[in-house]
């Protein structure tokens, strides 16, 4: 039996929801009322390993095109990572070896196939096509003007605030778009700051006779502060691999002015603001917890949660850090070494009092420590992480 309207507008409306950019208008609706399976296209490059919930926004919209029959191509981009995606930077990104490109590739595809299903999922590396040789590669690059490259805005911003960019980093959309042609993606996704490459890649697929992708943009979550990006480099992130306790922590410190928009992106349902926005996060929280672990998990972080922020206990089962046979021990080196943070963020975190020692906060000026007045306590870093001293 062959597709219904009904169909075809429900299916529309479950891709389409919570979505910023869906180009050229009318196309992907085309599309969906067709008899083939898409070839939906979704390009990472492995510049780092862990993935938190801001990149499952997109991913999670990509399962939603698996249960409905199409074929997700997961392009690993182990080639163009040498190059470095300038989207949304102002400055040139480090170059990473061979071998840190293939651990963070093959870390990102277990954390991906978390959301994703394995049997919808054809993975590619795009090494595979774009090591080629150089005539062809000028063939490629010829095709198409620098003054096109430059319309983005990073390069924009960049040039106006004559920060220097890097001939590799121009070539990026052109060898991102060419992905498209190798793969004959019918439909390709990404977060808005990736929009210009998405469009450039149709300027490529039509530049070799193919007939243009369309795309499909998805917004940037914000992080748990609220105000900017999830990003591991900000620290207001919640990754897949955080353990129950962490992340379910971690989303109750979540604004309630952003609750609305983790429902939409992570849940793909609307907040009821009827309730309580305590019952709301909690709800989040947990079925966040329980879709990367288990139900389980879940139910016994929130225990954790209220033992720790509603009755003042502190978790049976924290680790335990020796101090060794120093006398005197510089608590911003011990933060680093317990929390896995750095020395500087320690003497921030000491001096805005986020840190104690068996309930209580240390001083500002208390950067050095003797180490009796350590050995068989609790060192406490903000409201949910913990270490037993010995």
């Amino acid at each position: 039996m062959g597709k219904t309207d009904s169909d075809g507008e429900e299916a529309l409306a479950r891709v389409l929801a919570g979505s910023v950019d869906a180009l050229p208008a009318g196309r992907l609706a085309e599309q969906l009322s067709g008899d083939r399976p898409l070839r939906v296209k979704f390009g990472m490059d492995p510049t780092s390993a862990d993935i938190h919930l801001g990149h499952t926004v997109v991913l999670q919209k990509l399962r939603t095109f698996q249960d409905l029959g199409h074929t997700v191509v997961l392009v690993v981009g182990d080639y163009t990572a040498r190059v470095g995606d300038p989207s949304g930077r102002s400055d040139i990104r480090p170059v990473l070896s061979p071998a840190e490109i293939e651990v963070n590739a093959l870390t990102y595809q277990d954390q991906a196939f978390k959301v994703l299903d394995r049997e919808r999922t054809e993975v590619r590396h795009n090494s595979e096509w774009l090591e080629m040789p150089s005539g062809q590669f000028f063939d490629l690059v010829r095709r198409f003007t620098v003054a096109r490259l430059l319309e983005r805005e990073d390069f924009q911003r960049r040039m106006e605030a004559q920060q220097g960019i890097s001939a590799l980093e121009l070539l990026y959309p052109v060898l991102q778009g060419y992905d498209s042609v190798a793969i004959d993606a019918d439909l390709e996704m990404g977060a808005t700051d990736q929009r210009f490459n998405l469009l450039f890649a149709r300027d490529v697929q039509e530049a070799f006779g193919h007939k243009p992708q369309s795309i499909l943009t998805m917004p940037i979550l914000v992080g748990t502060d609220g105000v900017r990006k999830m990003s591991k480099s900000y620290d207001n992130y919640v990754g897949v691999t955080d353990e129950p306790a962490d992340m379910f922590g971690k989303l109750m410190s979540v604004p309630d002015k952003v609750m609305a928009e983790y429902y939409l992106l992570l849940l793909g349902s609307e907040l009821d603001t009827t309730g309580h926005p305590n019952e709301a996060k909690r709800a989040l929280a947990r079925e966040i917890v329980e879709r990367f672990h288990s139900a389980a998990d879940a139910e016994d972080a929130e225990s954790r949660f209220d033992a720790v922020h509603k009755h003042g206990e502190v978790p049976e089962d924290i680790p335990e850090l020796a101090l060794g046979e120093e006398k005197t021990v510089h608590l911003p080196t011990l933060l680093a070494t317990a929390f896995d943070i750095s020395t500087s963020e320690g003497r921030r975190l000491i001096s805005q009092g986020g840190v104690k020692v068996s309930g209580k906060s240390v001083p500002a000026d208390a950067l050095d420590v003797p180490a009796d007045d350590l050995r068989g306590r609790i060192l406490q870093l903000g409201k949910r992480r913990f270490v037993r001293l010995s």
